[in-house]
């Protein structure tokens, strides 16, 4: 077999005017929040359409169903297309500069989309930032793994994904209020603008590190088809029930947070504003800090059993269909609203082992394929299906139950995670076994 270590590519210890190595906790710190900052950028760009549902009906005149698919399965679609050929890419590329181009693509199209003057010209904006936001999480999560030990990688990688709960809390706040005082094109306008800054400064100052330096080196064959390696992970029952739960988490997650801000409509008739505020305040908020908890807790309910990893996910997961339900029925506003804030912290603590668990049992020169293969499945599934599903069940109950119709299309989303936890649970049976097998080491070398 002939093994090749990944060209480090890009200035060596020293040269890019930072302190220290890679190894330098000021520096990965650093690396840190710059991925952080692609985090929020990746959400904020997504999920501001969530807020600009109502005003983008209103000027172009369509349906629930077209604007479900437009944030649903217009986007889902490029972006799990992109997703695997990038993350390939990734594997073997310098991930840095992925990033960073993907960065200012998604970006500079959102900036676009502010800019469309029809309703094609807008769909055609969302494809492309679909493409783009394809080479933010996998390589970011294949990054973070090689700047962190086993040890501290479910903290990092929380750490992250805050970053998406912060996207999210923007989206809500800059949508929100940016929408009310200034119109909705000039949401996209100012969401897109700092992408671009932020992309420059990760091509100039982030180093590559080493590939799989905590795990004794990255050993890739020359050859290695992204086929061959799909068919290593799909080998792991714990890889396919993983990759299962996190399809139908963030069919949850998407279907309702895309859906939220016309539900507060509707049906609590809130302003734009408002609606801004309080889903910053009871759910990405909470939903952030249930990341942060989530990591921690993952981490070290892990080093004393590893199916924790997973079974964490789960009972978190399922404890969250109840609150979820009482958001949306629950007549008294105040009681509504503390459900949501319990609901969100829940979804976001069980994240963290989702990632994590993906970064643990991939080998070293397949994690962003293996994060791509998740994101693939869940933006078909979650991100793809779930704002249509409700968009389309909204214009199919609205004649009978109006403005309620989306009350009850948001929980039939909700229970959906009641599946999701399950996968988690039979993931964690399978788990110890999997990491333990030779098979995930190695791969001939003569695979196409």
């Amino acid at each position: 077999m002939t093994i090749r270590a990944a060209p480090p590519d890009g200035p060596t210890h020293g040269e890019s005017g930072l302190p220290g190595s890679e190894d330098s906790p000021a520096y990965t710190h650093y690396v840190l929040a710059l991925l952080f900052g692609v985090a929020v950028l990746n959400m904020l760009d997504r999920q501001i359409l969530g807020m600009l549902i109502e005003p983008i009906k209103a000027e172009f005149g369509v349906s629930d169903t077209a604007m479900g698919l437009l944030s649903g399965p217009t986007f889902a679609l490029f972006y799990a297309l992109a997703g695997i050929p990038i993350a390939r890419w990734a594997d073997r590329g310098v991930r840095r500069s992925i990033i960073a181009l993907g960065l200012l693509l998604w970006s500079g199209l959102t900036l676009a989309s502010g800019l469309a003057q029809g309703f094609g010209q807008l769909v055609l904006a969302r494809l492309g930032v679909g493409i783009g936001e394809a080479a933010g999480t996998p390589p970011s999560h294949a990054l973070i793994t090689d700047y962190f030990p086993p040890d501290r990688r479910a903290a990092a990688l929380a750490i992250f994904t805050i970053g998406a709960s912060t996207g999210v809390a923007l989206a809500h706040l800059v949508g929100g209020w940016v929408s009310e005082l200034w119109g909705w094109r000039m949401v996209f306008i100012v969401a897109g603008v700092p992408g671009l800054v932020l992309a420059l400064l990760l091509r100039t100052t982030v180093r590559e590190p080493p590939r799989g330096r905590f795990e004794g080196g990255a050993h890739a064959p020359t050859k290695e088809g992204w086929l061959e390696a799909v068919r290593v992970l799909a080998a792991l029952p714990s890889y396919r029930h993983l990759v299962a739960s996190a399809s139908l988490h963030s069919f949850a997650f998407s279907g309702s947070m895309i859906w939220y801000p016309p539900f507060l409509t509707r049906v609590h008739d809130l302003s734009p504003g408002e609606i801004g505020t309080t889903l910053a305040l009871y759910s990405s908020l909470p939903a952030g800090l249930g990341i942060f908890f989530g990591g921690i807790a993952t981490d070290r309910l892990a080093r004393r059993d590893i199916r924790w990893l997973q079974g964490y996910a789960g009972v978190t997961i399922l404890l969250f269909v109840p609150f979820a339900l009482g958001f949306l029925f629950l007549p008294s506003r105040g009681a509504a609203f503390a459900c949501l804030l319990v609901s969100a912290f829940l979804m976001g603590t069980s994240t963290p082992g989702i990632h994590v668990t993906t970064q643990t049992l991939a080998p070293p020169r397949m994690r962003a394929l293996a994060s791509a293969i998740n994101l693939l499945m869940l933006s078909l599934v979650g991100a793809g299906l779930g704002p249509f599903a409700v968009g389309w069940m909204n214009d199919w109950l609205t004649p009978s139950l109006g403005d309620e119709a989306v009350r009850y299309t948001l929980s039939i989303v909700a229970i959906t995670a009641i599946w999701s936890g399950l996968h988690n649970l039979l993931s964690a049976r399978h788990l110890a076994t999997d990491l333990a097998r030779e098979t995930v080491t190695d791969l001939p070398d003569d695979q196409p």
